[in-house]
């Protein structure tokens, strides 16, 4: 079923971090300090990326090695710590290659794109849609690299608390430098 999208670019879906954060009266959940303060920091993080990144070389060589297109579907949102650490790295990589188109789509408007991609049974994101031309999907990714999700699940089991699994999860990111996605999305991408 195919219904309409509204949907963004890298450059716009910046945009919504700044108007989020000027906004004086901001729409839920902006409306509440602690989403505030979540899409400020992943401004922030973003920023970093953006100008710190590197791509795997083996991903480099396979992404320019596609040949015919493919649309990829992010799906995020700006409090969202996770997207933070990922968003920039998947822009990136549809930058290798001519073939290659996205757009970005938010969790939480219309038409809620991710209750056709659950992780577990909840909205867990972000979340990677790799579509070929057809626009059937190839695979799917997300909502954390395997190496984070490992983290996560310990430390839910050992009933750490949010700012706890917060922070090492950033820990994580922060010694991973993208190298377990990139890793991953290689691999998905050359069974393709």
């Amino acid at each position: 079923m195919n219904k309409k999208r509204v949907s963004m670019n890298y450059k716009q879906y910046k945009q919504l971090f700044e108007e989020i954060l000027a906004n004086l009266y901001p729409v839920p959940p902006y409306n509440e300090d602690l989403y505030l303060e979540y899409t400020k920091l992943n401004r922030s993080r973003m920023r970093r990326w953006d100008k710190l990144l590197e791509l795997d070389e083996n991903l480099v060589s396979l992404l320019r090695k596609i040949t015919t297109p493919q649309h990829w579907i992010i799906i995020t949102e700006p409090w969202c710590g996770d997207a933070a650490h990922t968003v920039p790295f998947l822009i990136r990589m549809t930058e290798q290659t001519g073939y290659v188109s996205y757009d970005i789509q938010l969790r939480d408007s219309e038409p809620f794109l991710i209750e056709n991609y659950l992780t577990n049974g909840s909205r867990s994101i972000p979340k990677l849609i790799v579509q070929d031309a057809s626009g059937y999907d190839s695979f799917n990714w997300g909502p954390r690299p395997k190496g984070a999700q490992e983290l996560m699940d310990e430390m839910k089991a050992n009933h750490a608390d949010f700012e706890t699994i917060k922070i090492a999860l950033q820990n994580w990111y922060n010694k991973d430098k993208g190298v377990s996605l990139c890793s991953e999305l290689a691999m998905l991408l050359s069974i393709r």
